[in-house]
């Protein structure tokens, strides 16, 4: 049996996954709420982080110091960053890092590291299932920041520097924390807007349906991994 840490930022990103949990037992530390449940063969471990990096950071430790979670997956939602990429469909992650934190700070620094890559297991189990439910995936590169990007000015010099295929909020520093502790990790986001000028309008309305989309997706990985 495997035990793994799901972490989603909003409620809404969690509702649909903590809903298929059956005889839960819930943890608070640090203010956060963790709850446990067996989810096919394996033990599953769920928190809402809340909005940020540092948020997703105490998070992801917690999950593997306190509950020895074998692996991580990061489900949510994200803007689309690629041209070509459209609402409702998945971003899986390859690589993460923050858009804004100059990459010069983690790489001549500690931890002398600045682009964190995903599990390729992860990636490929992500999907496997994607693929059978029939939904558009994208695997590429995600970016985090601690602003939310409804600016089309913005997403253009972003995208110059970076090449993101989606950009949000949390992916970076789960990636950071499980790296240095070496701890498999995945982001699997669904699209609810194109971080542009309708961002937030859009972001309102697919908000629920892309939350849902991923919890979906995330329970069928939990029950193969």
């Amino acid at each position: 049996m495997k035990t793994i840490g799901i972490i989603g930022a909003m409620p809404s990103e969690l509702k649909d996954i903590q809903s298929a949990q059956k005889d839960t037992a819930s943890s608070d530390i640090a203010g956060y709420t963790f709850v446990e449940s067996i989810h096919g063969a394996n033990k599953i471990v769920t928190v809402c982080c809340g909005i940020g990096k540092v948020n997703a950071a105490v998070c992801t430790q917690i999950l593997i110091d306190h509950f020895g979670v074998d692996c991580i997956i990061n489900a949510g939602i994200a803007g689309g960053m690629k041209k070509g990429i459209k609402v409702l469909e998945i971003v899986i992650s390859t690589s993460v890092l923050p858009h804004d934190l100059d990459q010069h700070f983690l790489v001549d620094y500690p931890p002398y590291h600045g682009i964190y890559e995903a599990d390729e297991a992860l990636q490929a189990l992500a999907k496997s299932v994607c693929d059978e439910m029939g939904i558009v995936t994208h695997a590429g590169k995600i970016v985090s920041g601690d602003a939310f990007v409804t600016d089309s000015a913005v997403k253009a010099r972003i995208t110059e520097a970076f090449a993101p295929d989606a950009i949000d909020m949390e992916t970076a520093a789960i990636g950071q924390c499980a790296w240095r502790n070496k701890v498999p990790f995945v982001s699997v986001r669904c699209i609810s807007d194109l971080a542009d000028d309708d961002g937030a309008m859009s972001f309102d309305e697919f908000e629920v349906r892309a939350a849902q989309r991923v919890a979906q997706i995330v329970m069928k990985m939990c029950e193969r991994e």
